[in-house]
């Protein structure tokens, strides 16, 4: 062995050296969180234990225990039994040694349980120190990303390997100690020398020093600004639960997160590789469960109930296959997703997305066929391209799948052919199946024909163990309650939306004439083809499949009157399940009474309300599900419409949906909006000024509505009005509403 091999165990050893202190970096950051997080489970572990009377030992220990005179002694909960200990106890009289420790270990039972099922939730709006700390802590791993988390974790894959190699090499490192080792020692050396050396070439081929000295920086970093923690919080708050989650080492059950597959298939599964190299965000454990799932079965239905990330685990499988070499997925979903799709495969991976939509769908097409990537495409659009030959396609993925359960529908014949010339498929759908035998079976014979001939009638009871194990091997199904242990509270969604040619119509009018609240309300002028409409009623339905709760937000009285009339189409006015709408013109009694109408309507209701009036003193927290039909001036007035529903008993995830039309006045709003007040507001916010008078702090004025009129006549070609917006402060539309509207056709409502 000479020099080379003596720089090759030095490189080792540098290289070693620094995975090493790269995994120390994160395990500080991650015990920095724990260390932060002790104090308050500590806290709500013991208001829980407080809460629970001494009687509920004798469940523990059913019924043996006698606790009359531990009663008599003055212990009434749980906590004051562990606070007490058995010393204590035994002081009261009647209480022997025996008693005192079986009563002792009944209470550390029921800890256990409640210190295992207590969830802490951050409130942005209520921060003590101490979840600013945790917060804070929080946003350190948040800021490092996904790109950290995948440095950590081949930096320990790095030093399994390279340590024993570094052991082994040792007497390589000098000529004597090469001289007094042993025959088979040298031998090792000379092997391990090998084996670093490929290691150390690879390592430096694929970047990998630098890759981990920019995550040590990233982790380094110095305590983040509160308020900038907090702001990041509110706009990311999924990945921050998600990494208090992992740091917690709090998981939902197994077996619910794995949808109480069978073994035999959940073990498959379970051995399934995830790659992450195109991928740029962090997995929720059940999420990631779900890729593997349609990796592990290749032609798969994921059923996860709204809220859950089925197209974040559809994302995660397009970034395994492209790591695997694949190279061109097609996504088909509704007209109205379209964009959210392309936006967040853009957002959420490396992978090149192409809509294949619009009058020249045909030319990108062609250019997706030659370059690949990910396309996605309407259920209309489909029906003009071409299948694909076998194996041309890594991944066909359909969302809201349900549209295709007809099978003689021409949309369910064009899924169809495509599927199969496809190895793997993903069908998305949140809406239930189970009840639904024939729409389910017919799903299923487009992935699997000869699994549908194996679904009988007799497993159509919803939850079934035979229903369950008749279709483990195609379908997957979570719930929230099951697997959002550490989920927040609240999840916002942007719902963009490209407008009908009907709507861009009615929105060039309004521009041309100046009209700053026509052109935020353009959208829904002609609700037989309004694309925000169909997106609305989407959501709708898929909530009403859910038993879920709306409420519907406007500030306009004529859209909400729009809203209702196509809502009542569905017949949720015939069925008592639509309320309101809530207006400045309905007094507060009657107010009160609508939102106490729709909070005791079992299962799926619908209440509209002016975001003025119902998004202020009116508690709606039977609300899972929040539509805001347009973006507010007053980023205050979303926040406190809502905390209508997002607010102290509340037992469900709420989800936020704001529609927004791409490229008019609601993107300007929100570009606008957010660049000039995000850190700005959330200092303000903060404040008793904030607090006692909200307008002071909002970003919205006459001239904010007057330049954005000017900017969409010039982007439009329009000649400028002369006429003055009305002013933003008077967002009220008259009492008058369009007239009555009808349902949108689903294939054809919003374009190709």
């Amino acid at each position: 062995m000479g020099r080379s091999d003596r720089e090759a165990v030095v490189r080792g050893g540098r290289l070693l050296g620094t995975a090493r202190a790269l995994v120390a970096d994160h395990t500080r950051a991650v015990e920095a969180v724990r260390a932060a997080l002790r104090p308050i489970h500590d806290g709500l572990a013991e208001k829980e234990l407080d809460a629970i009377p001494v009687a509920r030992l004798k469940d523990v220990t059913e019924g043996r225990l006698r606790l009359a005179e531990v009663e008599k002694g003055g212990f009434r909960t749980v906590r004051q039994v562990l606070d007490a200990g058995p010393y204590r106890l035994r002081q009261i009289p009647g209480v022997g040694q025996q008693t005192a420790a079986q009563t002792i270990a009944a209470a550390r039972q029921i800890s256990d349980a409640v210190r295992e099922s207590v969830a802490v939730r951050i409130d942005p709006d209520r921060v003590d120190p101490q979840t600013s700390a945790l917060v804070v802590a929080l946003h350190l791993l948040v800021e490092a990303g996904p790109e950290a988390r995948r440095a950590v974790d081949a930096a320990q894959a790095l030093a399994d390997r390279l340590g024993p190699l570094a052991s082994d090499a040792k007497p390589a490192s000098g000529r004597l100690r090469l001289l007094v080792a042993g025959k088979d020692r040298r031998e090792r050396a000379r092997e391990a020398v090998a084996e670093i050396r490929e290691l150390t070439e690879r390592a430096d081929r694929d970047g990998v020093p630098e890759m981990f000295a920019q995550a040590s920086v990233d982790l380094l970093r110095g305590p983040a600004d509160e308020v900038a923690a907090l702001v990041g919080f509110e706009l990311r708050s999924a990945e921050y639960y998600s990494l208090l989650a992992e740091a917690s080492d709090r998981r939902p059950d197994p077996a619910a997160a794995e949808g109480f597959l069978p073994d035999e298939v959940a073990e498959g599964v379970r051995d399934q590789t995830l790659h992450d190299t195109h991928r740029r965000v962090s997995l929720r454990g059940y999420q990631a469960f779900g890729a593997r799932f349609a990796l592990a079965q290749r032609r798969v239905i994921l059923g996860d109930e709204m809220g859950l990330g089925k197209t974040i685990q559809a994302i995660a499988v397009l970034a395994h296959l492209a790591a695997e070499g694949q190279t061109r997925f097609l996504v088909v979903c509704p007209a109205g997703v379209l964009i959210n799709w392309t936006r967040e495969i853009d957002r959420r991976s490396t992978l090149r997305v192409t809509a294949l939509h619009g009058p020249d769908r045909r030319d990108a097409f062609a250019d997706w066929q030659e370059r690949g990537g990910v396309g996605v495409t309407t259920f209309e659009a489909l029906r003009g391209f071409s299948a694909p030959e076998d194996g041309e396609l890594g991944l066909l993925v359909v969302d809201e799948a349900h549209y295709v359960k007809n099978p003689l529908a021409r949309r369910s014949v064009a899924v169809a052919e495509w599927a199969e010339h496809c190895e793997r498929v993903v069908f998305l759908t949140g809406t239930p199946m189970e009840n639904r035998v024939s729409e389910f079976r017919s799903l299923v014979a487009v992935l699997r024909p000869a699994l549908a001939e194996t679904i009988g009638d007799r497993e159509s009871v919803a939850g079934s163990v035979a229903f369950r194990k008749a279709v483990a091997p195609v379908y997957l199904r979570r719930n929230q309650k099951d697997v959002l242990t550490e989920l927040p509270a609240l999840q916002r969604t942007d719902d963009w939306e490209e407008l009908s040619a009907s709507d861009e119509e009615a929105y060039r009018e309004a521009v041309l004439a100046g009209n700053f609240m026509a052109m935020r309300r353009a959208a829904y002028a002609r609700p037989e083809r309004s694309a925000k409409l169909h997106r609305l009623r989407e959501i709708v339905a898929d909530a009403a499949a859910n038993g879920l709760k709306v409420v519907v937000f406007s500030t306009f009285r004529d859209v909400l009157a729009v809203v209702g009339d196509v809502l009542g189409e569905g017949r949720e006015r015939e069925e008592g399940r639509l309320f309101g709408p809530i207006a400045g013109n309905v007094s507060p009694t009657r107010r009160q009474q609508l939102v106490d109408d729709f909070t005791d309507a079992p299962g799926h209701a619908v209440m509209l309300a002016q975001i003025e009036a119902g998004g202020v003193g009116l508690n709606m927290q039977a609300a899972s599900v929040v539509v805001l039909c347009e973006p507010q001036l007053k980023p205050t007035v979303e926040h406190q419409a809502v905390a209508r529903a997002h607010r102290m008993g509340q037992i469900r995830s709420v989800q936020v949906y704001r529609l927004l039309a791409t490229g008019g006045v609601d993107e300007r709003l929100v570009a606008m909006l957010e660049n000039k007040s995000r850190l700005f507001d959330a200092y303000a916010r903060r404040s008793v000024v904030a607090e006692s008078t909200p307008d002071a702090v909002d970003i919205s004025d006459m001239t904010l509505a007057r330049r954005i009129v000017e900017e969409e006549q010039t982007r439009l070609g329009v000649p400028r009005s002369p006429s003055t917006p009305e002013p933003p402060a008077t967002e009220r539309a008259p009492e008058s509403a369009p007239g009555t509207a009808t349902e949108p056709a689903p294939e054809s409502a919003t374009g190709a």
